[in-house]
């Protein structure tokens, strides 16, 4: 049996406010920021154990990405972080039309694998609302006897440099003045995504794979999606949250009323 997923786009494009919990415009980089960078490839057969978790509270990142297994494994990997975006650029085929984008997080992999002993792996990338972020998150599981996998997964929430703003807290006050001016706003941000996650994949299997994606806001949004997969497949995904980088006023509901 196979079957092939057809690519699925989920695209949340969310206008802010200022004074509410609805706004996730770009965050303000720290000054004095902070790298990981790791590459490797790893080809053999034996026990495999991988893990590798990034949180930073100052960013709204979560992510965790683990696997384990006993079999034949071609690995070629890389993570790189930066609190800084503008020292972390990709190319990435579903955003802003496939040119350099700036990204707090980036991670490729390249893996077959073979084997009796499945491999078992999982992960999660959250932008968590609590400290700035979409609220959203993808997850990714799989416990398979083979696989061929090709896959990206990245994130961003801080601002990008503009020579025409004196600071990040510069970009957003002309990003406010923007408004609907969406040329503006495309002269301002470039080619940087706001408020970005995701992940492309393309892969085939044996065993059981699945995704599931949400992006909760209290009282205002609820998207749910997930996907598993038991047998051997082809499969090709795209997930994706993204938001407009604008904030924008709402009047309160008691404006004017002496309270």
């Amino acid at each position: 049996m196979k079957g092939v997923v057809v690519a699925i786009v989920l695209a949340a494009f969310l206008v802010g406010c200022c004074g509410t919990s609805l706004a996730t415009v770009p965050l303000v980089p720290p000054i004095q920021y902070e790298q990981f960078c790791e590459s490797q490839k790893v080809s053999g057969s034996g026990v495999i154990d991988v893990s590798t978790s990034i949180i930073d509270k100052k960013i709204a990142l979560e992510y965790y990405n683990v696997m384990s297994g006993d079999g034949d494994l071609e690995l070629d990997q890389e993570h790189a972080y930066s609190q800084n975006a503008d020292k972390l650029k990709r190319e990435i085929a579903s955003v802003n039309g496939g040119k350099f984008s700036n990204l707090n997080l980036y991670e490729n992999t390249k893996m077959t694998y073979a084997g009796a002993t499945p491999l078992t792996g999982a992960k999660l990338l959250n932008s968590k609302q609590f400290y700035g972020g979409l609220g959203a998150k993808v997850q990714e599981t799989f416990s398979v006897n083979e696989m061929e996998k090709d896959e990206v997964s990245y994130f961003t929430s801080t601002t990008p440099y503009n020579p025409a703003c004196s600071s990040p807290e510069g970009l957003i006050k002309s990003l406010k003045e923007a408004g609907r001016d969406t040329d503006k706003v495309a002269a301002l941000m470039g080619n940087n995504p706001a408020q970005l996650i995701g992940l492309e994949t393309k892969n085939t299997f044996n065993g059981t794979w699945g995704t599931d994606a949400s992006m909760h806001r209290i009282f205002y949004k609820d998207i749910k999606a997930h996907e598993m997969f038991s047998g051997t497949f082809e499969a090709e995904k795209t997930i994706k949250f993204h938001d407009n980088p604008v904030p924008e006023k709402e009047t309160p509901v008691c404006d004017g009323i002496d309270c």
